[in-house]
């Protein structure tokens, strides 16, 4: 039977995600790390690595993220209409084998590979898609025959050095939603991720050439509400495809930081972007929040505290304000390390953490990009591991998908010290949580902190002597599924 959380004595979910500040490390946060294949930024480091070298690379990436506290991974696997895995509609991508449509030698499925080592680690996996780009330099890609631009050259516009799909044409929209669908048929992801690749960002002196499909199709928009509609399509189309075909997963957004300047909206924020979501890009990120077609959102606030022209904390309060319910998980540029002398002081970091903390519905951060973390730039991974990652935090969960906890786990003593504890309910677990409490404190979710997450599927073991930070404090146990939904919190004596 299911069991729903209603005792105030433990917590609810709203409970949970607005009080974080209320204990040393939140229990509840997502901490993400974009993991990106174009152009090999992150991974693979070089195109036609040996497949060995590319899974040790992989599993490498994994254990460092895992030892600075993650517990996300959003791995890009459609850099430019291409693929990181086998596919009917697409080739595989350049940036694997050096050629695209060359499968790798000795074969084999690289997502079913990093999907399988991220879930081992307790992490989940973001499938990041580009939507719309699909060669990403036509003077120097790898196309091969078997390329949707080949097959289709009508569907496509070249603008700069690059070529997009149409944005404007509905046959691009269902080739795209094709994609998705299969990725979700296939595979054990955990979202659907885009980022802020709508239409491209603009050149200066050029405009994007779609006006014929605008002639044919514009149906009496201006062109800029236009453009704005077909993003609106392809999001929706996407959203009732994602809940259609395995409505566990999520679809979360990463758009360019700024939706709208005040000058521009009453609704913008207090900056002065140059370009912004919903004029340059055609990106209504809060259309898609308010109408519910995607669960999450990362704004890239790649800008330092006190910006001139986009100052972090004024952005992350206006996301905060204008996120409909939905998370808010803020993208964070750490590879800006070094950069200037905001991004050269240790305290930056550290500083937009604290402050993104304060705030009930951001949820956790994605940062931007995986590589920089080898360097460990102003010693920001002993940061994450020693103090704001020192505990683990599961990711919070969405009422709004599932919102049915677990049942307790049943506990049985093995000896003095050791108590096993197990699961015999219906619902698919994760694993165990054990959290601590002072003995002074009154037990509640939020007084608690989570200090370990055991993985199993149905029961585990637990040293008392061995619990993380339990000596002299009160050691807890709860249940927790697959959506990161917990049980009630029972007591290990």
């Amino acid at each position: 039977m299911k069991n729903r959380i209603i005792l105030p004595l433990f917590f609810c979910i709203t409970c949970c995600l607005q009080t974080v500040t209320a204990q040393h490390s939140p229990n509840y946060e997502f901490r993400g790390v974009w993991v990106a294949s174009v152009e090999n930024i992150d991974w693979p480091s070089k195109r036609n690595l040996p497949v060995a070298q590319q899974k040790e690379e992989f599993i490498r990436l994994l254990d460092m993220h895992q030892v600075n506290g993650m517990n996300a991974i959003v791995m890009q696997i459609r850099p430019a209409g291409d693929a990181l895995y086998p596919s009917q509609y697409e080739p595989w991508s350049e940036y694997l084998t050096g050629k695209q449509g060359l499968p790798p030698n000795p074969y084999y499925d690289p997502l079913e590979f990093m999907i399988s080592e991220t879930h081992k680690r307790g992490m989940e996996f973001h499938a990041w898609l580009n939507p719309y780009r699909a060669v990403f330099n036509i003077l120097k890609s790898s196309v091969a025959p078997s390329h949707i631009s080949r097959i289709h050259p009508e569907w496509f516009l070249v603008y700069g050095d690059k070529k997009y799909f149409n944005p404007g044409l509905p046959e691009v929209r269902e080739h795209t939603v094709r994609v998705v669908k299969d990725i979700l048929t296939r595979y054990d992801v955990d979202a659907i991720h885009m980022d802020d690749y709508f239409y491209p960002y603009r050149i200066a002196g050029k405009e994007f050439p779609d006006q014929q499909t605008f002639q044919k199709y514009g149906n009496g928009l201006s062109k800029d509400d236009w453009r704005r509609s077909n993003c609106d399509s392809i999001i929706v189309q996407l959203y009732r495809a994602i809940r259609s075909t395995n409505p566990r997963v999520k679809f979360g957004i990463s758009p360019f930081g700024v939706w709208r300047n005040k000058s521009q909206d009453p609704m913008g924020s207090e900056t002065k972007a140059g370009q912004t979501n919903y004029d340059d890009l055609y990106a209504d990120i809060l259309l898609w929040l308010e109408k519910g077609w995607i669960d999450y959102v990362t704004p890239q606030l790649y800008w330092e505290r006190g910006h001139k022209l986009a100052d972090y904390d004024v952005l992350l309060k206006w996301w905060n304000d204008h996120a409909y319910e939905k998370q808010v998980y803020i993208g964070m540029g750490i590879y800006r390390a070094g950069n200037n002398e905001a991004w050269k002081n240790k305290n930056e970091l550290p500083g937009q953490i604290r402050e993104l903390r304060k705030y009930k519905t951001t949820q956790g951060s994605v940062y931007f990009n995986s590589r920089v973390f080898e360097k460990n730039p102003n010693g920001w991974n002993d940061s994450l591991r020693n103090n704001y990652y020192h505990y683990p935090a599961l990711i919070p969960p969405m009422p709004w998908i599932n919102n049915d906890a677990p049942e307790q786990p049943v506990l049985h003593r093995k000896s003095a010290t050791e108590i096993e504890a197990s699961y015999n309910g219906n619902l698919k677990l994760k694993g165990f949580g054990l959290f601590v409490l002072p003995q002074e404190k009154e037990l509640k979710f939020i007084n608690t902190q989570l200090v370990q997450i055991i993985l199993s599927s149905k029961s585990a073991v637990i040293d008392l002597t061995k619990v993380r930070d339990g000596a002299g404090k009160k050691i807890y146990i709860a249940t927790i599924d697959t959506y990161n939904n917990v049980s009630e919190l029972k007591e290990l004596k």
